[in-house]
């Protein structure tokens, strides 16, 4: 202790004085002598671990503190990573609901094209099918032709000639949308050319029809009261259309070119089945018109139901239309005759045949031979007695024939 000073040295001897600790133990009393140097190594020793206690329980503290802060900032982020699954979740959610509304959409858009599109599809093919469509539309006659347009220029589905005319990367841009709404109104064009077309046709129908002398409305009526459905196309339309989601303005559009096609198909009925070819298929004569004339047998006046026409014997005699034989064998005055059913109110009669090859009810065709030109019954010499029959009255047969080559002039 010598290096200290003075007071160093008093301060020291006061702090740590020299003690004495006694112990009794058996009776016997000891005792341990501390000097001022082991009191100052014990103090010393007290302070270091007093501090180090200090120290370690401050570091666990700033531990503690430091663990939760961590805990914390975890906690946050993961609340913030929540938050961000959530959202994704929710824009994914809404992106599969977009998507399935506009899955939707557009399956109602398609399944709403291919509806109109078969509806005009069935109005083509109850125009006339593949034939409307071809270029030309031909009613064959043993040789005459009744030349009927086509309603569509095309035979194939046509593309939008705005896209058509359009450069790549602008078609690329159009909207489905857009593209069907094009479709759309191809459509309405295509219901505009078929109504078009099939008036025209209806027309030229017409003309061949009063060429015959017979009222048009008469030969019409009788064509309504047969069976006249279209392919795919219901006989209530607007209502099938409403049914099935179509738009009332397209309903009766569709509505109103289907009376078009249906007038047309049951002109064109009537046209096919008038007999306007000629009856003997070689150069013949007419000897006696329809109508009043002088009995060639009393030589007294009277009315002739029918036209003669005269050629050769043997000359062959045929269908002027597609039918069904409803009679064929002798009767009274006309010999041998042949009487064909024609339907639409239309009937036939050969008579003064020589000889008949057709057996009743069997199905002719036009131009088809049914017999050969002869004189039997009451006739004066060989020919044909040839009449015309409609609604069960008698017409003039010349009438019919010259809407015959009015056809065959026409095509």
């Amino acid at each position: 202790m010598s290096q200290f000073g003075p007071k160093s040295r008093a301060w020291f001897d006061r702090f740590f004085p020299e003690r004495q600790i006694y112990h009794r133990s058996g009776g016997m009393v000891r005792y341990v002598s501390l000097s001022p140097g082991k009191q100052a190594l014990l103090a010393l020793g007290a302070v270091g671990l007093a501090g180090w206690s200090i120290y370690t329980s401050v570091d666990w503290v700033v531990d503690n503190l430091q663990s939760s802060n961590r805990n914390t900032e975890v906690e946050r982020l993961e609340a913030k990573y929540q938050r961000w699954l959530a959202e994704a979740r929710a824009q994914s959610e809404a992106a599969q609901a977009q998507l399935a509304e506009r899955s939707e959409a557009f399956e109602r858009i398609t399944a709403d094209f291919e509806r109109r599109h078969e509806v005009l599809r069935g109005l083509m093919e109850m125009a006339g099918g593949s034939n409307l469509t071809a270029g030309a539309r031909t009613i064959e006659r043993d040789g005459a032709r009744l030349l009927m347009r086509a309603s569509i220029d095309e035979a194939e589905p046509r593309a939008s000639r705005a896209l058509a005319a359009a450069e790549p990367e602008l078609v690329q841009a159009v909207s489905f949308r857009q593209r069907m709404d094009n479709l759309e109104a191809e459509q309405v064009t295509a219901l505009a050319e078929l109504e078009d077309r099939v008036v025209e046709r209806s027309e030229q129908v017409r003309g061949v029809l009063r060429v015959t002398g017979v009222s048009v409305q008469r030969l019409v009526g009788a064509a309504a009261d047969e069976e006249m459905g279209g392919p795919l196309v219901p006989r209530d339309l607007v209502s099938y259309l409403r049914e099935t989601g179509m738009d009332t303005a397209y309903a009766r559009r569709v509505s109103q070119v289907a009376a078009r096609v249906a007038e047309s198909r049951r002109l064109q009925a009537v046209a096919e089945a008038a007999p306007l070819a000629e009856p003997v298929a070689v150069v013949h004569r007419q000897t006696s018109g329809y109508g009043p004339r002088v009995d060639p047998f009393t030589g007294t006046p009277d009315f002739h139901s029918g036209l003669d026409l005269a050629a050769f014997e043997r000359a062959p005699v045929v269908a002027t239309s597609p039918g069904t034989v409803s009679f064929a064998g002798v009767k009274s005055g006309y010999g041998y005759v042949v009487e064909i059913d024609h339907g639409h109110g239309f009937r036939t009669r050969y008579g003064h045949l020589r000889d008949i090859q057709v057996s009743r009810g069997e199905r002719v065709a036009i131009g088809q031979r049914i017999g050969s030109m002869g004189s039997t019954g009451r006739s004066t010499g060989t020919h044909l007695h040839y009449e015309v029959w409609f609604r069960g009255r008698t017409v003039d047969p010349i009438n019919f024939l010259r809407a015959g080559r009015y056809v065959h002039e026409q095509g």
